[in-house]
């Protein structure tokens, strides 16, 4: 039967992704310096304050009011009149060590390998539905808040557009559970107050359908029918931290995958790779996209599942929700991929780099569905020296090329098919 499925994206203004944003930049700047910093890191914003509080244990030293600061700069918060601006909001520092009794079940000795960081389940899905192997109403609501980023920041048509914003795409399945057409789109995004009510809103409603969803959203998939909802309130002046309190981890769905599949409840931003929460979701995600690049099904959710302070995980689950392209059952498909990707948080970290700092950009329009890349990113190295006196440590800032994304890299496709028979 044919059947509707919507889900939402925001953009990187929204309070939630502005605490989001600042948690990963607290944790770039601490591996940075310390790549074995150990990172809980969580951000309060609202008007004109933000909180940063957690737990951390690292070598680093990191002035963390600029960081917040540039971060909400980047941003675009920079006007007074939003009531939450770069320099002038208040920064709150409550950061302390993180506890010597988790730390004793994650920390690797050479009696011990390094444990999950807690007990909990992680998911991963991947699709054939779109180019980056993710839902259509997600990948969808990702390109329109993006789009509307990069118009506003451009600054050459729809100057009125402020940081704040969402996007909800709802698309019609067939009976074969293909996307047909896109059903409703709804945008709300903040904007300057300016004209009339009425003209306002009606060429804020005309902009978003020619400058943002003709350009993202594929015409055959609209038709006389699609609904549009473009600032369905009206007005939406008073935005951001100033119209309502943002958390880290408070947009897990928009995350990941916009409801489908399933979620473990873990959040990711703030968190450095000792905590399963962030990386076996990450894994999870890498080994889901491998299996349907290399032909195994259409779809697939892989669930991983820890014990605090234990390396292997107790559980590895595969749905391919009877789109199987090999005589294999589901659990005989999830015993050749355990053997095939190590799962452990140590093996985890190796493959995909994940002591590096690479976080920030995950933290706006999700940690999924992203382009791996790499890109220079300034770290410290510290040397130690003899001197007459002792030794001394000197500390120079450095360019150092990362790779970005690392979970969604297709470099497992032709072992998938090696070890399948695709």
């Amino acid at each position: 039967m044919a059947y509707l499925f919507t889900s939402e994206s925001v953009s990187e203004g929204h309070p939630d992704k502005i605490a989001d944003q600042i948690s990963d930049a607290v944790l770039d700047a601490m591996l940075a310096q310390d790549s074995s910093s150990r990172v809980a890191c969580e951000t309060l914003v609202t008007t004109g304050l933000v909180v940063v509080a957690g737990e951390v244990t690292t070598k680093a030293y990191v002035e963390v009011q600029d960081i917040v600061r540039r971060t909400i700069e980047k941003i675009g918060y920079t006007k007074a009149e939003y009531q939450f601006e770069a320099q002038s909001c208040g920064v709150v520092t409550a950061l302390h060590s993180q506890s010597p009794d988790i730390a004793m079940g994650v920390d690797e000795t050479q009696e011990k390998e390094q444990g999950a960081g807690d007990q909990g389940m992680m998911f991963g899905y991947a699709t054939k539905e779109t180019e980056e192997y993710m839902p259509m109403p997600l990948a969808f609501s990702h390109r329109l808040v993006q789009e509307l980023a990069r118009i506003r920041k451009a600054g050459e048509v729809m100057t009125y557009l402020r940081p704040d914003a969402k996007a909800q795409v709802t698309v019609e399945y067939d009976d074969n559970n293909q996307p047909v057409r896109v059903h409703t789109i709804v945008i709300s995004t903040q904007h300057d107050e300016f004209g009339s009510d009425e003209a306002m809103l009606q060429q804020i409603s005309d902009d978003v359908k020619q400058h943002v969803i003709a350009k993202v959203i594929p015409a055959d998939l609209l038709d006389e029918s699609t609904v549009y909802h473009i600032n369905p309130t009206g007005k939406f002046v008073i935005g951001g931290p100033h119209g309502d309190a943002g958390l880290t981890g408070r947009k897990i769905i928009v995350d990941t995958y916009g409801g489908k599949g399933a979620h473990g409840g873990g959040a990711f931003s703030g968190k450095d790779a000792s905590k399963v929460d962030r990386s076996a979701a990450y894994a999870a995600r890498h080994i889901a996209k491998n299996l349907i690049a290399a032909g195994l099904a259409e779809e697939v959710l892989v669930q991983v599942a820890y014990a605090i302070g234990v390396a292997q995980p107790v559980s590895l689950n595969i749905n391919t929700y009877g789109t199987a392209k090999v005589a294999m059952s589901d659990g005989e498909i999830a015993k050749v991929v355990s053997e095939l990707f190590d799962m452990s948080p140590k093996a985890i970290v190796n493959r995909l780099g994940l002591t590096n700092p690479i976080y920030t950009p995950t933290a706006a329009y999700g940690h999924m569905g992203r382009s791996a890349y790499k890109a220079e990113v300034e770290v410290v190295e510290v040397e130690t020296k003899s001197t007459d006196t002792g030794t001394v440590e000197e500390r120079k800032v450095v360019k150092k090329e990362f790779e970005f994304f690392t979970w969604e890299k297709l470099d497992y496709v032709d072992k998938v098919k090696k070890a399948f028979q695709l």
